[in-house]
């Protein structure tokens, strides 16, 4: 985006422009993920989303007039919301077939892909290479990663083909949808305004004020890449509620606490409590009987998006009548939201 904001001369307000059509296009698409995966199969729609991203990830990185880069970001949004939706329905049909926590796992490979993925673009930049030159390396290796994994990828139809294309929640899921909006929301305020938080911590420096979505994003993955024997050894119900108020405990600390050091050490508690609650909310929509697994991924990972993408905002709104950090403080209850109803919420997820 820097390489896109000099091509462009963007202002801030452009920018912010260009970013809503990346998660427009995200939300236009996932609703009727569910559906195409039904219609049919994982493997087809990954495949075909995949190459979505591949073919514009080239023009993300050359485009310089204003309404073309809108038009593709809307496209690229699209294909990263359907391959998610699928990669969720593939991975809860693969959680069930192997009979034990696994969800975790796969969500921690996810965040691992992000920081990877972020790292790599800087090396190859920092190493000369030009946007378009490091974005090939990126292809590439997408490819390769693409073939690998094709063959195991689930072909059949999960139900029948005359499924609707678009369900609204209801019951059990409509909960279970609100709880993953919130959580994601919770997400997105500390992606976009911990940096201005830490900023408030006597002694901190500009430089230095990312460290607390590092740290944030650290804690989430390995949270998750050990959450499956986690869950496995205590169960859903208490990692979930132990989580949800880890989570709320860290955001607290991080805005009471006058010391930036703390307040990057209350980041990491909420990386960590954050890490499993959303993975479990996806295993227990995989699980429940109310309605077809393949469409409650799809609303979930739809409102889920929306939380991620509203949150920040709702933040900054907030932030105009007090504080950034007593806005902060009122996001608790999101970060809390998987114990906010805990003997229904947490009960659905054990029984799952």
């Amino acid at each position: 985006m820097p390489f896109a904001s000099q091509r462009l001369q963007l202002t801030g307000a452009s920018l912010g422009g260009l970013l809503l059509c990346l998660g427009i296009g995200s939300l236009a698409a996932m609703p009727v993920t569910g559906a195409l995966v039904a219609r049919f199969g994982c493997r087809r729609v990954m495949l075909c989303s995949t190459l979505v991203v591949l073919a514009v990830l080239p023009l993300l990185a050359t485009l310089d007039v204003m309404w073309l880069m809108a038009a593709t970001l809307m496209v690229f949004g699209a294909g990263l919301g359907m391959l998610d939706v699928a990669m969720n329905v593939q991975a809860v049909e693969v959680e069930k077939a192997a009979a034990k926590p696994m969800m975790s796992g796969f969500h921690g490979f996810f965040s691992l892909g992000g920081i990877l993925g972020a790292g790599a673009v800087s090396l190859l930049l920092g190493a000369g290479l030009t946007p378009l030159q490091a974005v090939g390396v990126i292809m590439l290796l997408m490819v390769l990663l693409l073939l690998c994994s094709l063959p195991t990828l689930m072909t059949e139809r999960l139900h029948q083909p005359d499924q609707p294309w678009l369900v609204i929640p209801r019951g059990w899921v409509a909960f279970l949808g609100c709880l993953c909006f919130i959580l994601f929301l919770a997400e997105g305020a500390v992606l976009d305004w911990s940096a201005l938080l830490l900023l408030q911590s006597p002694g901190m420096s500009v430089a230095h004020a990312g460290l607390g979505y590092a740290i944030f994003s650290i804690a989430m993955t390995l949270g998750r890449l050990t959450g499956d024997k986690v869950i496995q050894r205590f169960g859903r119900d208490p990692v979930m509620l132990t989580g949800a108020l880890a989570a709320a405990a860290g955001m607290t600390l991080a805005v009471l606490l006058p010391w930036p050091q703390a307040a990057l050490l209350a980041f990491l508690l909420v990386g960590f409590g954050l890490a499993n609650t959303v993975p479990m909310l996806f295993n227990a929509a995989g699980n429940q009987q109310d309605m077809p697994a393949n469409l409650v991924i799809s609303a979930m990972t739809t409102l889920g998006y929306a939380g991620i993408l509203s949150g920040p905002a709702l933040i900054g709104f907030i932030s105009q009548w007090l504080s950034l950090s007593g806005a902060f403080l009122l996001n608790r209850p999101a970060a809390a939201g998987g114990c906010r109803q805990r003997p229904a919420g947490c009960a659905l997820i054990a029984g799952s």
